[in-house]
């Protein structure tokens, strides 16, 4: 059955120690995934004032002078921290580089040991904007904590143990990234083409998307129709990304996503939107699960570690030179 929005499900089924509640979760997660590859999830931990917080502050970076945020551009870590200016980050296939700037935090530093920390830049934050590092990093961490109860559903449904993935994401690589999809003044100017966020897939895992601030998110059904998607305000939209899908053979699905250019009278409108990539240690193994190779479903990706798939990708964006 062909799906014309994507389904609602609530984490507190998950995390209730209701063993119903939890299993109905895991079978209508996965069915989701294999599906759509997209789900609205509410019970994700963050509050409507703290959105609205953060968002707020987003919107403040954003609209500063180009200069004040050229100042938080880091040479030389392939835009893994800090601010990526406008015409940095082109989908992959694609020649002309999406209409966006955006912002990356990345996994605060811990004293715990680990020597994951000697791989990762550290984060950079506005001066400027105080509440920023605060907002973003507690945004970081709690999407993290859903992403986690998430990936603990997943593995069930893939019937692997619950803590499958808990020693893959612990102290992860993954990355909150703060959008802002800029106004465009003159639209017959921009070159053929040139969208807001050109299709694509997702690197990492899963992604969690917190509502964004106009619609535009469509989503590739498999018929080839393009969904329009629009989360209620106390949800997360989340979706698998390229690394799951490698990890279970294409079984759980990588989605095709874009964000549209808004109607000619709205261009010159600006719309925000605040991701969370769910990546894993860079080490983790995305061989394909024995489980999800069969005759009927050959084996179709090569076998690497999440760090090489990133490393592919990131040159294929243009953010990171060969």
């Amino acid at each position: 059955m062909l799906l014309e929005e994507i389904p609602s499900l609530d984490l507190a089924d998950f995390n209730a120690g209701d063993p119903v509640r939890k299993e109905k979760f895991v079978q209508d997660l996965g069915q989701a995934f294999n599906t759509i590859g997209f789900v609205a999830i509410k019970g994700h931990g963050l509050s409507a004032d703290f959105t609205k917080a953060l968002y707020a502050e987003v919107e403040r970076f954003f609209q500063s002078p180009d200069e004040l945020k050229r100042a938080y551009e880091i040479e030389g870590i392939a835009g893994q921290r800090g601010y990526i200016g406008k015409g940095k980050e082109t989908a992959k296939g694609f020649k002309v580089p999406d209409l966006k700037e955006f912002y990356h935090v990345g996994q605060p530093h811990k004293n715990d040991g680990d020597s994951v920390w000697e791989e990762y830049p550290s984060n950079v934050f506005p001066a400027e904007y105080p509440q920023f590092a605060e907002l973003t990093v507690q945004g970081y961490q709690t999407l993290e904590a859903a992403g986690k109860s998430l990936l603990r559903a997943i593995a069930l449904y893939l019937n692997l143990q619950e803590d499958y993935f808990e020693a893959r994401v612990i102290n992860g690589n993954s990355i909150l990234r703060a959008i802002h999809y800029f106004p465009i003044a003159d639209p017959d100017s921009l070159p053929e083409g040139a969208v807001r966020a050109a299709a694509h897939g997702d690197i990492n895992l899963i992604t969690l998307l917190m509502g964004a601030s106009a619609e535009g998110l469509e989503v590739l059904r498999m018929d080839g129709k393009w969904i329009p998607i629009t989360a209620l305000p106390d949800q997360v939209v989340v979706n698998v990304g390229d690394m799951l899908d490698r990890l279970t053979n294409h079984h759980l699905k990588s989605t095709i996503h874009r964000v549209v250019n808004p109607p000619r009278e709205k261009m010159g409108t600006s719309r925000y939107s605040i991701p969370f990539f769910m990546h894993p240690r860079s080490e983790m193994d995305l061989t394909c699960l024995e489980s999800c190779v069969t005759s009927e479903s050959p084996k179709i990706y090569t076998d690497m570690t999440a760090g090489e798939f990133l490393n592919e990708r990131l040159i294929e964006l243009g953010l990171k030179k060969k």
